[in-house]
């Protein structure tokens, strides 16, 4: 099952890279990457090379990095939570971006104003909902999610209300293709500045892993076996915000993957978060990179991949909830 959590992601990396309405040989593909770090002459045309590294390569790196991240995200937060339900926008993540993309559009409308409101914002949003939380004393992680519902739709009014004075024109189109999530215009540099967030937040969840497990038992056991509870959910929800926020910044709204697909690993691997979470960052990975490559080859328009994981994460949740289990311990 390693091998295959390993193997599969990597074939679908480079299988990504022959579709398109330009047509790339697979050995091509492969020289024109493997010439960025081995001394290879170019005999391909330039704009074979543009097409493979400036279009395809940040766009497929961005597509399994955002599903790997936002799978990772939501299993942790079903594991803090312990509600299977729960996804990484519970706390009001995808709405705070949501508001901090609009305002930047209508103040500024540049790419990477976009992406760093969209970041703060989101960030915003979950700070919002413990300092909601901290107020009635409780510590509960049932307030915890309370305040999100209320933060959520607090932001959704402040997008509703921008949207409606946005130019009809210009501006509006520009908010609602954003909020429905689309990699089509994602760029090296914006890969390299998610990678620096996502890869550190990413790795310490990993060490955390074996605790999130006995996180995941209850705050009671968790104190008998000698785990902070409330300091490690803390730094797990913080760490798992970081990762949903930094994706969420480029791509927009995408849902359903970090709620669906760590049940769908849970299924495969078990509940321990040892093997659970490196399976959800695998599967998200495939997962979207594939969502990704369908919205690509479907229409002569892109279709926005928010508007796909939809259609694809309800047919599939419904099928698990029939199952009555979801993969949970």
């Amino acid at each position: 099952m390693t091998v295959a959590l390993v193997a599969l992601p990597v074939a679908l990396f480079l299988l990504s890279f022959l579709l398109g309405r330009y047509p790339v040989p697979p050995l091509t593909v492969i020289r024109v990457i493997a010439a960025q770090i081995l001394p290879i002459a170019q005999d391909w045309p330039a704009v074979v090379g543009s097409v493979v590294l400036d279009v395809r390569l940040p766009r497929v790196i961005a597509a399994m990095v955002v599903g790997g991240g936002l799978a990772m995200s939501g299993a942790c937060y079903q594991g803090v939570f312990r509600n299977p339900l729960v996804s990484p926008f519970t706390l009001g993540v995808s709405s705070g971006a949501g508001f901090g993309a609009a305002v930047a559009i209508l103040l500024f409308q540049q790419r990477y104003a976009v992406q760093l409101s969209a970041f703060v914002f989101g960030l915003v949003a979950v700070g919002l909902c413990f300092f909601m939380s901290r107020l009635y004393r409780l510590g509960s992680t049932l307030i915890l999610v309370l305040a999100g519902v209320i933060v959520g739709s607090l932001f959704t009014a402040l997008l509703s209300l921008l949207k409606y004075v946005a130019d009809p024109n210009s501006k509006l189109p520009v908010i609602e293709f954003w909020l429905l999530g689309s990699l089509s215009s994602v760029s090296m540099a914006d890969v390299v500045v998610v990678l620096a967030v996502t890869v550190p937040s990413a790795a310490v969840l990993l060490l955390l892993r074996w605790r999130i497990s006995i996180l995941a038992m209850g705050d009671e056991q968790a104190r008998i076996l000698g785990v902070e509870a409330g300091r490690l959910r803390l730094v797990v929800v913080l760490f798992a915000t970081l990762i949903a926020a930094s994706t969420v910044s480029i791509s927009g709204i995408i849902g359903w993957v970090g709620l669906v697909i760590p049940h769908l690993a849970r299924m495969v691997v078990g509940p321990d978060f040892r093997r659970l979470l490196p399976a959800t960052l695998s599967l998200g990975a495939c997962y979207l990179l594939v969502i990704d490559d369908l919205a690509r080859v479907m229409t002569s328009a892109e279709v926005p991949l928010g508007i796909l994981t939809a259609l694809v994460g309800a047919p599939v949740f419904m099928l698990l909830l029939r199952r009555g289990s979801f993969g949970w311990a």
